[in-house]
């Protein structure tokens, strides 16, 4: 399958991006079968060959999440943006070291209505008995 998307050139730090379709089971960096435009982000400029990309999509190649969204937002089509990346969401912990749960806390009101439904309850009380003195050490 045919992919439209950003190939990175520049030296570190300069980021510059080519707009090409390859295979997408090539390298970004590898063989490729047309540039169709280019990409600079620290000008925002951005060169699009619009009826090219347009021939290839008819011919049954995909355009990446990114590449769409850059060209919706510079006006170049007006197609709908996709989902370009997906938040990590952190794995539940599997192990015995799992965290306790947080204690969810009730209103107070509901607090109340619930004592109120309860019967009363006296306390016994317990007579306390001295602590036992320790022993003298004997030297």
């Amino acid at each position: 399958m045919l992919k439209i998307r950003l190939q990175r050139t520049g030296k570190r730090g300069q980021a510059y991006f080519r707009i090409i379709i390859a295979e997408h089971t090539k390298k970004p960096k590898g063989e490729v079968l047309e540039i169709l435009g280019s990409y600079d982000p620290h000008k925002k400029e951005l060169k699009a060959e619009k009826d090219r990309i347009e021939y290839w999509i008819s011919k049954g190649a995909q355009i990446s999440p990114t590449v769409n969204n850059l060209l919706v937002n510079k006006k170049v089509w007006d197609k709908p943006k996709m989902a370009s990346w997906k938040p990590k969401r952190n794995p539940q912990p599997t192990t015995n070291n799992q965290q306790p749960e947080a204690k969810v806390e009730k209103p107070k009101e509901a607090e109340s209505k619930e004592e109120a439904a309860l019967p009363e309850v006296k306390p016994e009380v317990k007579e306390e008995t001295a602590p036992a003195e320790p022993e003298a050490a004997v030297t």
